[in-house]
């Protein structure tokens, strides 16, 4: 029987098996962002009255580290920085068009990966991550 130190390590060796997977998803998605990029504009996407300050507590960094990844968003056309009409002093982040698409491919890719090695398993494997991803509060489809 092993303990839940065993149980831990094996969690973590699952999730850490899973980031090939996420970059190779990435890799061919035009235009090429960083790891950080992708979780700042899928923070923005999910919070779309962020500002940075809000993006920089999300992200875990500070706040000159979060306006350099907006400017690189921006730049590349994924964000961009709205003036709230109520309050000029604060700016809000919106993921542009051209975001929700780069991150609807990414979704895309990263779901055939993902189907692609579930549907590899055999069954009995592949419901033991069901039953894992269901205990850790993940939805299941």
């Amino acid at each position: 029987m092993t303990g839940p130190a065993d149980f831990d390590r094996q969690v973590l060796d699952a999730v850490e098996s899973l980031v090939p997977l996420w970059f190779s998803a990435v890799e061919d998605v035009t235009p090429r962002l960083s790891p950080r990029q992708i979780l700042a504009l899928r923070a923005v996407r999910r919070g779309p009255e962020l500002n940075l300050t809000a993006l920089a507590e999300q992200l875990g960094v500070g706040l000159p580290t979060a306006s350099r990844l907006c400017d690189r968003l921006e730049a590349a056309g994924l964000l961009q920085r709205c003036v709230r009409v109520d309050d000029r002093r604060e700016v809000r982040l919106v993921v542009t068009e051209r975001g929700h698409g780069f991150l609807g491919a990414v979704t895309e890719r990263l779901s055939a990966r993902l189907g692609d090695a579930l549907a590899a398993m055999p069954p009995a494997e592949r419901a033991r991550v069901e039953q894992v991803l269901r205990a850790l509060g993940a939805p299941v489809r």
